[in-house]
């Protein structure tokens, strides 16, 4: 029996030529062939000339997903298999971890279908009803491919609906812990599958979270520290020094070593006395928290709404052994961001001589050297766009009030409706209304994990960036 045949309209525009995975219903002519929902069809133009094989559901606006440039009988364990070893030889290549998203939807020739490995557990999402339809095919090549423990389902996504689908979650093969350990560049960290965010965890900013060890030393100078020469003998046992020539040494020992010495004089015994002070709103399980632990930030405050993300953020920090450098908090990031501010508006307007003294400070008003601001995506749908340009904006320009002077702020967007150039947009208007001046330092996107086509702008949603901040 023939595949069905989905003609497409003569004045369509060529998305899918210029390698576009997507055919909407209003850019089919006609279909030839009854093709049931699930089902692949060939993909024609208007004269016929063969373009691609895709999977068809009439119930949804994307009509057509494109799987193969090439003829295709069907999307069986073979079919599956083959896309999971390219899969896995992409990742062996470019991502140092194991843990790490093996799937990736269209960036991976495999729309509707999200697999992240943590431990020995796989995570799985289905969002279409294609991909829903070989549900077991998937298992069975995900098993012969990475041999994991267990195969656990999140397909608990509203865009199911879209598809005519139901939402699902569960056991699909073999033993599944609820909470599971990941490595992620060096750090260890829980991550629970079952009642976590989307799959569980965000690798998309693997790489994103170690770009920020060079802003995490070199503020010691500020609080008046500087390095000397001293004899060893003068040097308190277990303190941190380095010798003249640069290697680090334990105190106490012969010979002349350099030491961090305070503005009075007093050698600093503090090991992270050079490090920076973080603050990581919208903190999750406080993973940008303990990249900036790890490349030697001073003092950490990590910051989300949820205490359950909060709870999990005190255990993967203590996991680590960071936890004298991290206090956490509980609140609402705008609320906290504006608090703040609030507070040294306050302090400022003391020191000009314009306020009540006998009144109590409110305890608010402090700064930081680094602010990370990574919140979840203000703008689901086009129409909320305006909503989150505001969103986007407020928490910046509290944030950027916040930083130290020549201090950085480290911003992200995950909203692929709020394109890059609105983002920076939004940053300069918040930057302008703080009377600051920002220097980009860092523009990147998602990790290697997380492939993206040419020509898929939906792919391109992740934006983050780093500024170093100055006063005008």
């Amino acid at each position: 029996m023939s595949k069905a045949k989905i003609w497409l309209s003569r004045g369509r525009k060529k998305r899918l030529e210029q390698g576009h995975p997507w055919i909407y219903g209003n850019e089919i002519e006609r279909v030839e062939g009854e093709p049931k929902p699930g089902e692949l069809a060939d993909v024609v133009s208007h004269n016929g000339r063969y373009l691609a094989t895709g999977y068809w559901n009439p119930k949804s606006q994307i009509a057509v997903r494109i799987v193969s440039y090439r003829p295709l009988e069907a999307m069986d364990k073979a079919f599956f298999v083959e896309r999971f070893e390219r899969c896995q030889e992409h990742r062996r290549r470019f991502v140092q971890d194991r843990d790490c998203r093996l799937v990736y939807g269209e960036g991976d020739f495999l729309p509707g279908l999200v697999v992240d490995r943590f431990g020995e557990v796989l995570v799985l999402q289905i969002v279409t009803l294609g991909m829903d339809a070989h549900r077991d095919q998937i298992v069975e090549a995900l098993v012969e491919v990475f041999r994991p423990q267990g195969i656990y389902e999140r397909s608990d996504v509203g865009v199911r609906r879209l598809e005519g689908l139901e939402e699902r979650t569960g056991v699909l093969y073999g033993e599944c812990p609820n909470v599971v350990e990941i490595t992620e560049n060096g750090l260890q960290m829980e991550v629970d599958i079952v009642e976590g965010q989307k799959t569980g965890y965000f690798f998309d900013q693997r790489e994103n979270r170690a770009s920020i060890a060079p802003l995490m030393k070199g503020w010691g100078v500020r609080s008046g520290i500087r390095l000397e020469k001293r004899p060893a003998a003068d040097v308190p046992p277990g303190a941190a020094v380095q010798t003249a020539e640069g290697g680090d040494v334990a105190g106490g020992g012969t010979g002349e070593v350099v030491v961090p010495v305070n503005a009075n004089g007093k050698i600093v015994t503090f090991p992270y006395w050079d490090g920076a002070t973080v603050l990581e709103c919208f903190a999750h399980t406080g993973s940008f928290t303990l990249h900036a632990c790890r490349y030697g930030a001073k003092k950490v405050t990590c910051l989300d709404v949820s205490e359950h993300a909060i709870e999990t953020a005190k255990r993967n920090v203590e996991r680590n052994g960071f936890s004298d450098r991290v206090e956490f908090v509980v609140a609402d990031a705008f609320d906290y961001l504006r608090t703040q501010v609030k507070g040294l508006e306050e302090r400022e307007e003391r020191a000009r001589g314009g306020a009540d003294t006998a009144k109590p400070l409110s305890g608010a008003g402090r700064t930081w050297d680094v602010v990370i601001l990574d919140p979840p995506a203000f703008a689901k749908t086009k129409s909320a766009v305006p909503g989150a340009c505001r969103g986007y904006k407020d928490i910046n320009l509290h944030g950027l009030k916040l930083v130290n002077e020549g201090g950085y702020l480290v911003t992200a967007s995950c909203s692929y409706h709020m394109r890059p150039e609105l983002f920076l947009e939004t940053i300069q208007d918040a930057a302008a209304d703080a009377g600051k001046v920002l220097r980009l330092i860092e523009w990147r996107t998602a990790g290697k994990d997380h492939p993206q086509q040419l020509g898929v702008t939906e792919g391109h949603y992740l934006k983050f960036a780093i500024f170093e901040v100055r006063s005008k």
